[in-house]
């Protein structure tokens, strides 16, 4: 089982896994029901949607590494609100981040709160954000917003946790590459994975 609070706990093996990249995954969780998306939004949008429809899960768990230069590299920072960081259609009278004509909010809630884990706002893209300056988003990926909506429309509960690997900074790049393989170490030990009992 997954105890998320004191609430919601899941089957491990009714839970979907999603990665972008499998370093992420690494060895940690090579006995779970894993998704590798690939990186960015349609990648991830795509690859879910499918997977939904074969494996039908009870929990989508999104795992990956984010920046930030709020919170601190190696944090591990539950996300409950997304924000579609490169929607911009003020040009026809649309708010920033508003999708158009979509009905949802510039800022889309949905997602399990875990106990014991600092929350955060992801602002998700397809770009490599290095000169994170507004305060609207404080957690940088480029695949949660489109993971979270898609659970949301399909009604099912939805979990997202980001490992922070860099500062969304000039040194952005360079500190994600050396940090990425902590992340699956770290997920492996927050949800107390015990690799040898499937439950």
């Amino acid at each position: 089982m997954i105890r998320i609070n004191s609430k919601d706990s899941f089957y491990i093996a009714n839970t979907l896994f999603s990665f972008a990249l499998k370093s992420e995954a690494a060895e940690v969780f090579e006995d779970c029901n894993t998704l590798i998306t690939g990186i960015g939004k349609v990648n991830a949008a795509y690859e879910l949607t499918k997977a939904i429809q074969i494996k039908k899960p009870s929990l989508i768990v999104n795992l990956g590494s984010a920046g930030s230069n709020y919170f601190q590299k190696g944090d591990v920072i539950c996300c409950t609100k997304f924000v579609q960081r490169d929607m911009d259609v003020r040009g026809l009278g649309f708010e920033l981040y508003e999708t158009p004509l979509s009905g949802l909010p510039s800022i889309l809630e949905y997602g399990l709160v875990m106990e014991g884990l600092e929350q955060g706002i992801c602002g998700t893209g397809d770009s490599f954000e290095m000169g994170h300056r507004t305060t609207v988003y404080n957690v940088v990926d480029m695949e949660g917003y489109a993971l979270a909506m898609i659970a949301m429309k399909e009604n099912i509960p939805f979990l997202c946790l980001k490992y922070i690997s860099d500062g969304a900074d000039d040194n952005a790049a360079e500190d994600w590459a050396v940090q990425v393989h902590k992340a699956a170490l770290a997920y492996g030990n927050i949800l107390k994975l015990d690799l040898g009992v499937r439950s």
